[in-house]
């Protein structure tokens, strides 16, 4: 094997295990969020810090979870066109795609996203709200986490070898392979 077609495999491992870990945080999420529930009706009792972590697995698990998507073709796209036609066309339009739409946003995503986190942790940016977590710098640093990981997703996406795209091999719902 190459040394391309390693760094597109560890980019592969580095996401099943990201992609994982989002789907113990969406459990945890729907956890807290029944807690949340069941204490404003049930006890009419609340707490602002509960629903800002409901918040904030939500949006850790949606931002790390997109360089993991996009590694088993679950993203999704309009396809009038694309499932009607041959794998090798797909490989064109994905390549096309990926080149002129998703590495230049993710360009822009990162360049803006890292002074926006880089600002937070400067001043250690707290919740707006009296009770809320005292960490919402932590949350905006995966704004360029997020963008990192989508472009070297991107790229390990563009080193696979053939006409293979992530969404026409199999699918393997084991994320540790």
């Amino acid at each position: 094997m190459t040394v391309l077609g390693h760094v597109s495999k560890a980019a592969e491992r580095l996401n099943a295990a990201i992609g994982f870990v989002c789907g113990w945080l969406l459990l945890i999420m729907i956890g807290v969020q029944c807690a949340v529930v069941v204490l404003r009706y049930a006890l009419n009792a609340g707490y602002v810090w509960m629903q800002e972590v409901v918040v904030y697995l939500h949006a850790s698990a949606a931002l790390l979870a997109c360089a993991y998507a996009l590694s088993k073709g679950a993203h999704v796209r309009v396809d009038i066109i694309y499932r009607h036609v041959e794998p090798g066309t797909r490989r064109v339009i994905n390549l096309f795609g990926t080149v002129l739409f998703l590495l230049p946003l993710v360009g822009i995503i990162a360049a803006t996203g890292w002074p926006f986190a880089a600002s937070s942790w400067a001043v250690w940016e707290r919740s707006a709200q009296p009770a809320g977590l005292p960490a919402v710098f932590l949350l905006k640093t995966l704004i360029p986490v997020f963008a990192i990981l989508l472009g070297i997703q991107a790229v390990a996406c563009l080193l696979l070898p053939g006409d293979r795209f992530p969404h026409d091999r199999p699918t393997n719902p084991d994320p540790t392979q």
